[in-house]
């Protein structure tokens, strides 16, 4: 197996800001896997608070032996040799499952989708993401949303009751809620919570700090509205931890390392009673379709990557009604491969 990459910066259409940061572009690594006259694409999105870089990501792709790497792959062994060369990383990790996935369904001549059991009819709508910002840029970003049936409204800050009336005074949408754990005192975030449910919110993910899980459990006892963690789970194996203190989690492939684990998430999530929302980090179309890939499986998405960046590589995915549309194309079903994208 063959593997090259390429650093690429996606610049966002908006600055993104959240309850602790504000970025307006985002680092990312494009991977290209070949085998057996077969391609598969993956993508890393490094978001700084994450805590890897394009210097990182490509330390740890010069110390994979991708001979290792043979069909039909075993996805389980896969991810156990890439942890054991190097903790955490998880989102260089996730380029190489995504590729590897996108070449399984290659050479099967099979879209993922139908090799995760995925029912394109189940395909949940996905959200589109407004960050933290002024009245005025607020109205520029909802007008940007006008083919999603659905917004997800990033709070945290101390304005949070003015983003959501800036949001109401120019649109119905049901929405999204991400608090990013920008609220520290339970007893006003349980009140806010129900003044939300009264505008209209469908879910709530990471009100508090992810190590408070007392005080999110206990939102989760009163709460008339989901709440669901995001940075408390990241991996498989912290789902035990939190199993009770959420009504459900956010899997994004690039906190899981990919596919493989996070179809393990969806699983067991299930097993615990656990509603999913999939999510995604800024993405360009690459990351995106292996997310939406197993959006059929979870109750809800946030996919919107591609819609949020100016510069996106690819095709975006095709949408309707707010929608995405599961093509039969093997493996991601990624188009609009620029042919210079890797070459080095």
């Amino acid at each position: 197996m063959q593997a090259i990459y390429t650093p690429y910066n996606l610049e966002l259409k908006h600055p993104f800001a959240i309850a602790k940061f504000t970025r307006t572009s985002t680092p990312i690594v494009l991977l290209k896997l070949s085998y057996e006259n077969k391609e598969g694409y993956g993508e890393a999105s490094m978001v700084p608070y994450m805590g890897e870089s394009i210097e990182s990501a490509a330390a740890f792709l010069n110390k994979v032996d991708w001979n290792r790497f043979t069909f039909p792959f075993n996805f389980e062994e896969i991810i156990a040799y890439l942890d054991s060369i190097e903790p955490g990383q998880p989102a260089i990790k996730a380029a190489i499952d995504i590729a590897l996935n996108d070449l399984n369904g290659k050479i099967l001549n099979k879209p993922s989708y139908v090799l995760f059991s995925a029912d394109p009819l189940k395909m949940p709508v996905t959200s589109y993401t407004i960050g933290i910002d002024t009245p005025e840029v607020i109205r520029e970003k909802v007008a940007d949303a006008k083919d999603f049936k659905v917004l997800k409204i990033k709070l945290g800050r101390d304005n949070d009751k003015e983003l959501i009336n800036t949001i109401r005074s120019i649109s119905d949408l049901p929405l999204y809620i991400d608090a990013n754990q920008g609220w520290t005192d339970k007893a006003k975030a349980i009140d806010l919570i129900y003044w939300l449910h009264d505008q209209g919110v469908l879910l709530i993910e990471q009100p508090m700090d992810k190590n408070d899980l007392e005080g999110n459990a206990w939102l989760t006892a009163r709460s008339p509205i989901p709440i669901l963690a995001d940075e408390a789970v990241q991996r498989l194996a912290d789902l035990d931890s939190i199993k009770g203190a959420y009504h459900g989690i956010n899997i994004k492939l690039m906190k899981s390392t990919g596919m493989y684990e996070a179809h393990q998430m969806i699983l067991k999530a299930r097993s615990f009673g656990m509603k999913i929302l999939i999510g995604c980090m800024s993405e360009t179309s690459c990351a995106t379709q292996a997310g939406i890939a197993l959006a059929p499986l979870c109750d809800w998405a946030d996919l919107d990557g591609p819609w949020l960046t100016k510069n996106n590589p690819f095709k975006s995915p095709e949408m309707k009604s707010g929608k995405y549309i599961l093509k039969d194309l093997p493996g991601l079903g990624l188009e609009g491969i620029p042919a210079d994208l890797f070459i080095s």
